[in-house]
Order: C-alpha cells, then structure tokens, then sequence
C-alpha cells in the first residue's frame, strides 16, 4: 500500500504538524478565541497559530465562526470530523501519564462534553 492510501500516513499528514494537537486538545474542551489559544498554548506565535487554525479549517477539522460586532468577534471550534480526533489526544495523555511520567495542563475530556 503506498503511503499516499495508508489512512495512519494521511491522519499523520494532518495531525503532526507542531502545535497542531494541542490546537485540538484545547478546542476539545471549549470553543475559543484566537487570543484564548494563543494564551494557553504558550510560546506558539500569532503566526504559527493563525497558519494551524486555518490548515485544520481546510481539513474540516476546525470551524472558524465570525460574529458581526464591533470589535469584530472569531470563535473557534471542533466540527465532528475534529471532535473524532479527541480519543487520539486521551490515548497520547494516558501514554504520557503512564510512560513518561507527564502532567498535562488541560484535564481530560468527558465523551458527554465533547459530544455537545
């Protein structure tokens, strides 16, 4: 199977950029502001943000929702093919826990919630 149709290859594609999951593994949690990501994933810069938050609304992975006030107002959050990718963030925060002795800032994410 050349790498092209691995389905493993093309998630990876999409998913491994650097920032990329913990973008999700924030959103996954609540919708959010640019400038709320931009806070909670520190030392990503507004460039770096920007470019990951608009690859994953290519991908249909990330909802970008403009409200019509003054100063205007950019919510972002999971679509459902996005909301699919959270049990891969709760497989790698498990791994990290057990195997690397890692904390995570963000708590876990009830299936209820994500659901919502």
């Amino acid at each position: 199977m050349p790498n092209s149709d691995c389905p493993v290859c093309r998630t990876a594609d999409i998913v491994c950029g650097k920032w990329t999951l913990l973008v999700i593994r924030d959103l996954a949690e609540q919708r959010s502001r640019f400038c709320e990501l931009e806070r909670s994933l520190e030392g990503i810069s507004p460039r770096t943000l920007s470019l990951r938050l608009r690859a994953l609304e290519e991908e249909g992975i990330v909802k970008r929702e403009t409200f019509p006030e003054v100063p205007p107002r950019v919510e972002y959050t999971l679509t459902e093919k996005g909301r699919a990718l959270v049990p891969i963030i709760e497989s790698m925060r498990a791994y990290g826990t057990e195997w690397l002795g890692g904390t995570c800032a963000a708590e876990p994410v009830e299936p209820a919630a994500v659901a919502a």
